[in-house]
């Protein structure tokens, strides 16, 4: 077999093997040549990166507004007025709020203009819902000067020239004006360049949440307009009844990406509205949809499990904990009701942050919150805030980094 083998190598090749044979000696030479001070601790891009993307912040109450009849805009600041994370206008940060023996969040998207991140400053509206957990207790329990942990800028309803037409016209509903009173704020700040036109439900006039801001805006800048819609009243100046698809028609032109939103019941409403405009999959955009409340009205649900509880074992770093979880509430809530302090942002089932190893049992998880990998549905991973039991379940748990 060797007598067959019959190798030629040429000048080139000869030389690389002398490169070769040799770059022991160049490595002992290089690191004999090298500086003897030690290796930096930390390097400027990994700081950069903490900078923009860090797991959590600390911040305190600044200031606390009414705005509108049952809303509250909170400006939270750093201590020393050291920048926060940047963020793309309509995004969310997630908020840590220990209740009791109980540790949450809750996702409240941004309402400030990118540029005063600079200055140490976010904004946020919570809107109260008496039948909520969470609302009635920041309203009623936060004061200027408190300490908050909060998550740094996160989600993906922003606008994006690549994918989005030169208009977007943004549906919002209640306190859902926020990512676009950030969007409007960035327009006009420099920070954003596209036409902004909010179609904006409320319910009535006194109701209506930035008001004031809004109209402050598109007085400064001619690429943000907003058309109020009132459901409940009929008034000079003022569109009247529902978001419909021919109102967008009337007001999007030719070409244009819509951005939504608002609460479930608005989203119910405007996916069979925006069916009838025929828009491209990639000009329809929308922001978190939130827990679901009522997995009973969602399709796939089974009727037999609705008002049953089950068993609910959580293992959390070594740990073990024996609880019991609803099948009419996601596996996140049966969770921090108990204490235990979960991984959470979005609570939607979309960024992932929950996502935990479903060891055995099965859960229903609704098609509208279902934002898993294929290779997370093939290997058993579920993201409890957007899960609900069916059985008796264990749950491989990761630890929180935000608490």
């Amino acid at each position: 077999m060797a007598d067959k083998l019959n190798y030629k190598v040429g000048m080139i090749g000869a030389l690389d093997m002398l490169r070769f044979k040799n770059m022991p000696k160049v490595r002992e030479k290089a690191i004999q040549a090298a500086s003897s001070a030690p290796l930096p601790k930390t390097l400027t891009t990994n700081e950069k990166a903490k900078q923009r993307h860090p797991e959590k912040q600390e911040v305190i109450v600044a200031e606390i507004r009414q705005n509108g009849a049952d809303a509250k805009t909170i400006v939270l600041k750093t201590e020393d007025g050291s920048a926060l994370a940047p963020f793309r206008a309509g995004q969310y940060i997630s908020v840590c709020v220990p209740i009791g023996g109980t540790v949450t969040t809750r996702s409240y998207s941004l309402c400030s203009s990118p540029a005063w991140t600079k200055r140490g400053e976010y904004n946020i509206t919570v809107k109260r819902d008496d039948a909520g957990f969470v609302s009635p207790y920041i309203q009623d329990h936060w004061v200027v000067g408190q300490h908050v942990t909060i998550s740094g800028p996160q989600g993906h309803l922003y606008y994006e020239r690549l994918r989005d037409a030169k208009k977007v016209v943004a549906l919002a509903g209640g306190s859902g004006i926020t990512p676009f009173m950030g969007m409007a704020y960035a327009i006009r700040d420099g920070f954003e360049d596209f036409d902004l036109t909010i179609l904006f439900g409320s319910r009535t006039e006194d109701g209506i949440v930035y008001k004031k801001e809004l109209d402050e805006v598109c007085a400064a800048c001619d690429k943000v307009h907003v058309v109020h819609v009132l459901s409940d009243e009929e008034k000079p100046g003022y569109e009247h009844g529902f978001i419909t698809a021919e109102l967008i028609k009337k007001y999007g032109g030719e070409e244009y990406s819509v951005f939504m939103c608002g609460p479930q019941a608005m989203y119910n409403f405007l996916d069979g509205e925006i069916a009838k405009l025929g828009l491209r999959r990639k000009f329809v955009r929308r922001e978190l949809f939130g827990m679901i409340k009522d997995p009973w009205n969602q399709p796939g649900y089974p009727e037999d499990i609705r008002g049953k509880t089950f068993n609910l074992k959580v293992i959390q770093c070594g740990r073990e904990y024996d609880i019991t979880a609803s099948a009419d509430e996601p596996l996140l809530t049966s969770i921090e009701r108990t204490g235990i302090v979960a991984p959470s942002r979005c609570r939607s089932g979309e960024c992932s942050w929950c996502r935990s190893k479903l060891i055995s049992g099965k859960v229903f998880v609704p098609e509208k919150t279902d934002g898993r990998r294929r290779a997370d549905i093939e290997f058993g991973y579920i993201h409890p805030c957007a899960s609900f039991p069916m059985s008796d379940i264990v749950l491989d748990v990761p630890n929180s980094t935000l608490k």
